[in-house]
């Protein structure tokens, strides 16, 4: 008995979970067809898995999910493309319920299917369903129905083609607004398949009826898909027909259009409607159109965009709004490369000394961390005389997120001004951001010491950074004492291990007699680090008997980190 029982035990199985009442047993049961197809083999699941699934999809929206996800990769189980057509009907199924987010899977799974499907197949069986969702009474499956038309139409004859065309010309026209909003969604899609006669004449007039449907939501979806149609058809053609559309509608559109159509029409058309957007009485247009402008400026010649954009972008630098003046900084130093040297000099750089004292914080912050774009095209010199002063003014800035950038880019500057005017301009900057209040802060001022060492070696840190860093271990504030052991530990492999010995470990062991824990525990961590870069002997001398005496500390922590340490000196030893 159990030898004929045992094949149906799969199916016996599924059929038993998709009937029990706990949701989660039937959820795992459906993410476990595969395995279940595996089991009854090929020709079992087309004619006893797939028809069941067929029959049960009325369950819980989840266990739908799962189910038109799975079958979307289900071809393997089924024999192979020559047999994918099985598939489809559970799915048609699924792309008629309530639930969204199902029939969108549904859709994805048929249109992953469509796509390996025999060219015969298509026609046979794809092209039919496409056409009975279309026709379907409940606007589900009408609206599922707008998303397959791509995968249907390469394949179909010239009738049948001709047949999908009306079709989806009749959804676009729909009584559900639900359905047109489908078909304004993947007009696109379609329009990508059809031919260019049917392109320019049907495609084009559905997109001209959906531009001026009675409800905002489907004009709003066709109009975000125009760029993708502009694509498609000749620059003539898009300056006629998409737009008037884009200038009425969208300016979102207007960068993707301007390479479609080419230079002439960009000049005449666009450029006017992108001054007025930047010109527009509501903020919230500012903003998004402030924010493209570089990418705009680049599409055109750098005298179009200093005649038309540059007397715009002025005016946004004064913006009342702080939003419009953030977007603006946060792109404005693209522009340099674009408009060259010489107007960058006399147009942009009194615009970025504007916002780099502007009174919103997010404005400084968004010009401070874009500075190397225009340094690459008015070089360091005429930077440094028109943008340092402002940056020596932004290192002390109250907000720490606007120090926090400056610091970041110190290393750059420096090593772009060279190790003279940093000792000059800035060094003293560096010590300073060591004793900030804001941890942020003391730790990139750490790091960034280190940088600088890289940048202008050993002697220069020696002779310039290092005196004024061990000064600050006797800080009365131990939080400041813990930034400069960080900051040992950073430049100890930097600055090898001479200076290491003889300048840096000394303090550390010092430190090491410190009363509070946390820089106790601290030294330990530091020593540990030292290790690797001194000599043995220094480290038998030196730190392991430091070591021990702080594993011997009151303080759980200090002796924790002091025995980790001493572990990794036993380690360093036997290698």
């Amino acid at each position: 008995m159990a030898m004929i029982d045992e094949p149906l035990y799969p199916i016996a199985v599924l059929i038993d979970e998709l009937k029990n009442e706990d949701i989660q047993l039937r959820l795992n049961s459906i993410r476990r067809l595969s395995t279940i197809a595996r089991a009854l083999g090929e020709e079992r699941t087309r004619k006893e898995l797939i028809p069941f699934l067929s029959e049960n999809n009325d369950d819980d929206d989840e266990v739908l999910l799962a189910m038109a996800e799975e079958l979307g990769v289900f071809i393997p189980y089924v024999g192979g493309v020559e047999h994918a057509n099985v598939l489809l009907p559970p799915l048609e199924t699924l792309c008629t319920v309530e639930e969204t987010c199902v029939r969108d899977k549904a859709v994805e799974s048929l249109c992953r299917i469509g796509s390996q499907m025999r060219e015969k197949d298509l026609v046979e069986y794809f092209i039919l369903l496409v056409k009975r969702l279309a026709a379907g009474e409940w606007f589900t499956a009408r609206v599922s129905s707008c998303g397959l038309f791509h995968i249907a139409y390469p394949s179909a004859s010239e009738t049948l083609k001709t047949e999908l065309r009306t079709i989806y010309s009749q959804l676009c026209q729909d009584d559900m607004p639900m359905v047109r909003r489908a078909a304004a969604t993947n007009l696109g899609k379609f329009a990508a398949t059809v031919e260019p006669t049917y392109l320019k004449n049907d495609i084009m007039s559905i997109f001209e009826d959906l531009t001026q449907d009675d409800q905002d939501s489907v004009r709003l979806l066709a109009v975000e898909g125009c760029a993708a149609l502009g694509k498609l058809l000749e620059p003539q053609d898009c300056v006629a027909h998409i737009l008037p559309v884009i200038v009425n509608f969208s300016q979102n559109q207007l960068y993707e259009l301007c390479e479609a159509v080419g230079p002439e029409p960009t000049r005449s058309d666009l450029v006017p409607a992108y001054v007025r957007l930047l010109r527009d009485n509501e903020a919230e247009v500012r903003i998004a159109a402030a924010g493209k402008v570089t990418k705009f400026c680049r599409i055109l010649s750098p005298e179009l965009a200093i005649q038309h954009i540059l007397p715009c972008v002025k005016e946004l630098s004064t913006d009342s709004s702080q939003h419009v003046r953030s977007a603006l900084a946060s792109v404005i130093m693209g522009m340099a490369p674009v408009l060259g040297k010489d107007a960058t000099i006399e147009q942009l750089l009194p615009i970025f000394l504007s916002l780099l004292k502007d009174e919103f914080p997010d404005v400084r912050l968004n010009i401070i961390s874009k500075l190397d774009q225009v340094n690459q095209v008015i070089g360091i010199d005429l930077l440094s005389q028109s943008l340092l002063p402002a940056i020596v003014e932004l290192a002390e800035d109250r907000h720490w997120r606007v120090r926090l950038a400056i610091i970041e880019y110190i290393p750059l500057l420096a090593s772009q001004l060279g190790v003279g005017f940093f000792d000059d301009k800035l060094g003293a900057l560096c010590m300073q951001w060591l004793k900030d209040k804001v941890y942020s802060i003391r730790d990139a001022a750490a790091n960034n010491v280190k940088r600088l060492a890289e940048e202008f070696g050993p002697d220069w840190a020696m002779q310039h950074i290092i005196p004024q860093v061990l000064d600050m271990i006797n800080n009365p504030h131990y939080l400041y004492r813990m930034t400069i052991l960080h900051a040992i530990s950073l430049l100890a492999p930097v600055i090898g291990s001479e200076i290491t010995c003889s300048k840096l470990l000394p303090v550390v062991v010092n430190a090491s007699k410190d009363r509070v824990p946390n820089i106790k525990f601290n030294v330990a961590k530091v020593l540990q680090s030292l290790i690797p870069i001194v000599d043995q002997s220094v480290v038998e001398k030196t730190i392991r008997p430091c070591l021990v005496e702080l594993s011997e500390d009151p303080d759980v922590d200090v002796r924790f980190f002091a025995n980790q340490a001493l572990q990794s000196s036993d380690q360093v030893m036997m290698s």
